[in-house]
């Protein structure tokens, strides 16, 4: 079974998908991170990320694999290159490329097939994956979430000025809800959660009740397990 869980940067997403492919037993995709591979190398190689060909030349020729939570790109692990503040900003420009969409989505779906699989992004319920078993929608309080992108980078020893970030989320939430091809949106028939207030436990809690129901009908209606 695939389950999808979208939403905006800072709702606290790739967090509940690690947790709920924990929880579950199943495979865990980090599809943001595969945006942001496209984005740093195209600064490493000083490629304009509104370049469309040439970012959806980098997008068909760099091989991603994943090793738990780490990321690699030919090879190497990339983790902490991929989230620094240009590459997040540039992410969301590559991604409104259809060449690059094209590429990164392909690549998704080989990783999945076959696998139970839990996939975060903004586009998984509603483009990659649009059978999918169980999909999420998460949202948040713009400032709770560039809180906790405050915070994160902090973590990472990055000092950014928090009015910066907020600017910078409104910057990228509007390419993102705007972009012609696979705009930020909930799939119609996924569950929007709101996670303002909540922590981490308390988003789990809630994506995996809804998931072991939907386990349990398919079961129900198979006779055997998934």
């Amino acid at each position: 079974m695939i389950v999808t869980i979208d939403g905006p940067a800072g709702t606290g997403k790739s967090t509940a998908a690690r947790g709920l492919a924990s929880r579950l037993g199943f495979e865990f995709l980090d599809t943001g991170a595969m945006y942001r591979v496209v984005a740093m190398v195209c600064l490493e190689e000083n490629v304009d990320p509104q370049d469309a060909e040439g970012a959806s030349r980098i997008a068909q020729r760099v091989k991603i694999d994943f090793e738990g939570d780490r990321t690699f790109v030919d090879g190497q692990d990339v983790s902490d290159d991929i989230r620094t503040s240009p590459v997040t900003s540039a992410a969301s420009q590559v991604a409104q490329h259809s060449g690059v969409r094209d590429a990164l989505v392909e690549q998704q779906r080989i990783l999945a097939a076959g696998r139970d699989t839990v996939s975060e992004g903004r586009d998984q319920g509603t483009v990659v994956f649009p059978d999918a078993g169980c999909k999420f929608f998460l949202t948040a309080d713009p400032i709770e979430r560039a809180k906790r992108r405050h915070l994160e980078l902090n973590e990472r020893g990055e000092s950014v000025d928090i009015d910066a970030l907020l600017r910078e989320q409104q910057a990228r939430d509007e390419r993102d809800l705007r972009r012609v091809i696979a705009p930020l949106k909930p799939a119609d028939d996924a569950i929007t959660i709101d996670t303002t207030g909540m922590d981490p436990d308390q988003v789990l809690d809630v994506l995996e009740e809804h998931c072991r129901q939907q386990i349990g009908d398919r079961q129900n209606l198979t006779g055997r397990p998934e």
